[in-house]
């Protein structure tokens, strides 16, 4: 099959959605398929097999080279990977599946957010996103809450609910040693080294992970946090605000020798990080939720995790088991469990085994051939 991946960011742009399609490509193609990845136009790019820069701007008209370069490559499906903020906020894209002379199109949603359209176009921006599913052959989505969310409007042929997979194998260095890693961060053996891992944006809740080690501190525990990878990413405009707040009350709370920033690093070296952790917090306001890579991150290295109870019921999902849940927006809840955590390392052994076993369920090879299935079907 002749497929084309379109997503308004790549590697070397920082971003989930990007680093998903890297991901996905590779599964593709090692399944025997032809991929063809169509993104933005960026100077002084790396070279890559199959990489087409071709869109200058995610703006009226960008699908005029879009559709011209998937006439030419004779492509089975298109498969436009969306989320709202790697077009720029713009809704150009979503005018995709209204060109005439298209191949069939496939969209995956990472989430459901709405792109910007005008100031007060309420409903509308809604309204857009749904224009872009029912106009569309088939609708991916990632995460059951949005398959809730859009089976009732899309047709179940045409709907099907894939997750994503983890971005980061656990592979670190060669010669990499634990201990070695701590010390690199001033962590020494006997201290609790929590580790949390993405950009920080609102919706992570990078204040109540600081309120957190804040609390646990305050009660003599001699944790430090690790913030693994970047700090922003390139799509979002709104994550600087929300870091330069999360940054400001680090220093408020005087914990800047207790928070460790990594900063964006190549995937052996994030892989360092966090195997380098005793666990992971993850205080996801909405919830934990199977869309986040962060999440698929930390269960691929077989961390023990805290994170926050979902907002449907998740069966994969196992408190005590494979990872230990806590109320969002609540540092009280946050602190208490990675408190238990601390105290009870055959806890957090047996979440590490649990998130692996876990982890297993998300493989690159498996979306690959259920990816693909879909795209047969259409």
């Amino acid at each position: 099959m002749r497929i084309g991946l379109l997503t308004g960011e790549y590697p070397p742009d920082q971003g989930g959605v990007g680093d998903f399609t890297r991901e996905l490509g590779r599964a593709l193609t090692d399944l025997g398929h032809t991929v063809h990845v169509i993104t933005s136009a960026r100077p002084a790019a790396p070279p890559a097999p199959r990489v087409h820069r071709v869109v200058t701007a995610w703006r009226w008209g960008c699908w005029r080279p879009i559709l011209d370069l998937a006439r030419d490559l004779r492509l089975d499906v298109l498969d436009l990977q969306y989320q709202a903020a790697a077009y720029g906020m713009h809704p150009a894209v979503n005018l995709i599946p209204r060109r005439r002379n298209r191949p069939p199109l496939v969209v995956t949603f990472h989430d459901l957010k709405v792109p910007y359209l005008f100031p007060k176009a309420g409903p509308l921006r809604w309204r857009a996103v749904l224009l872009l599913a029912r106009r569309a052959d088939g609708v991916i989505v990632t995460n059951q809450e949005d398959y809730l969310r859009l089976q009732d409007i899309i047709p179940a042929a045409r709907l099907s609910l894939i997750h994503i997979g983890s971005n980061i194998p656990p592979r670190p260095p060669r010669g990499y040693d634990r201990s070695a890693e701590r010390a690199r961060w001033g962590v020494g053996p006997d201290d609790l080294l929590v580790g949390y891992f993405g950009f920080l944006n609102a919706s992570k809740g990078g204040e109540e992970l600081i309120r957190a080690l804040g609390l646990l501190v305050a009660r003599g525990l001699p944790a430090h946090l690790l913030m693994v990878g970047g700090r922003v990413g390139s799509s979002d405009p709104t994550n600087r605000a929300y870091a330069a707040r999360v940054e400001a009350l680090i220093a408020d709370l005087g914990l800047r020798e207790r928070v460790h920033w990594t900063g964006y690093s190549r995937p052996e070296q994030v892989s360092a990080g966090l195997l380098a952790t005793d666990l992971c917090l993850l205080p996801y306001r909405d919830g934990v939720s199977f869309r986040r890579g962060t999440l698929h991150a930390c269960l691929s290295h077989g961390r023990a995790i805290v994170t926050t109870d979902p907002a449907i019921p998740l069966p994969q999902v196992r408190d005590g088991e494979n990872m230990v849940l806590a109320a969002p927006g609540d540092p009280e809840s946050l602190a208490a469990a990675v408190a238990r955590l601390a105290a009870d390392p055959s806890l957090r052994a047996r979440l590490e085994r649990g998130a692996r076993e876990l982890a297993a369920e998300f493989t690159w090879e498996r979306i690959a051939r259920q990816t693909a299935a879909f795209f047969g079907r259409l």
